[in-house]
């Protein structure tokens, strides 16, 4: 069945997780982090990630902002940030405004010209999905934003992925899914819809049963796969 739907996670796919890190390192007063922004950038992403699967393997759910703020205390604390008040509401400040990577809205715009229903499945909550859509000027090319808390577990849920089919009406097979997350992909493959994995870092291929379709260096080529599928 040929694609109908293009769907994306948010976070590391479409827009840049590093950047509340980075941006911040490079303000007047901020010197400590500047010196170890990156591998706070990836401790909180990981730790954010964590907190949520095992969230969902206990059943504790809670919402994506919370981990998000627990993700970077864990961060802040081994980098012996902690204390850092004025730090720490700055990151959390611009996480709220992550700016989407270049080639976002031109991938978007090709899908929507050519037809396809695009979307954001995401473990965001959904202000959080709307503050990064808005600040990054993307709303017009997106159909929906649908988040995890309307189902109350975080990916790779099933009842995460049935979101997709809920909403648009389509098949599995009539689904795109693209993550940079390659657990993400894996369990979208395993749940039935065509995966592409943006591979950014070069990462090796997760031991999942289910490897992605297709392995991407970044988003461009997405309006290319949809049409040929």
């Amino acid at each position: 069945m040929a694609i109908t739907t293009c769907i994306f996670d948010a976070y590391g796919t479409l827009f840049d997780v590093s950047a509340a890190a980075r941006e911040a390192a490079e303000e007047p007063g901020n010197e400590a982090l500047a010196k170890v922004w990156p591998a706070l950038a990836a401790d909180w992403r990981t730790k954010q990630l964590q907190y949520t699967w095992l969230r969902a393997v206990t059943g504790e759910h809670t919402d994506f902002w919370t981990v998000t703020q627990d993700g970077l205390d864990w961060a802040l604390d081994k980098q012996g940030l902690l204390g850092d008040e004025a730090l720490r509401e700055r990151l959390l400040a611009l996480y709220w405004e992550l700016s989407a990577y270049p080639e976002v809205p031109a991938m978007l715009a090709a899908l929507k010209e050519a037809g396809f229903s695009t979307a954001i499945l995401s473990n965001g909550s959904p202000d959080m999905l709307d503050g990064a859509v808005q600040s990054a000027g993307i709303g017009d090319l997106l159909d929906d934003c649908l988040s995890v808390e309307s189902v109350g577990i975080f990916k790779p849920a099933d009842a995460v992925y049935d979101l997709v089919n809920k909403r648009f009406g389509c098949e599995n097979e009539q689904v795109l899914f693209v993550s940079s997350n390659g657990w993400d992909a894996s369990a979208a493959c395993g749940y039935g819809f065509f995966t592409a994995w943006v591979n950014r870092a070069g990462e090796p291929m997760d031991r999942l049963g289910h490897p992605p379709h297709e392995m991407l260096t970044d988003l461009t080529t997405i309006p290319d796969i949809a049409k040929a599928i």
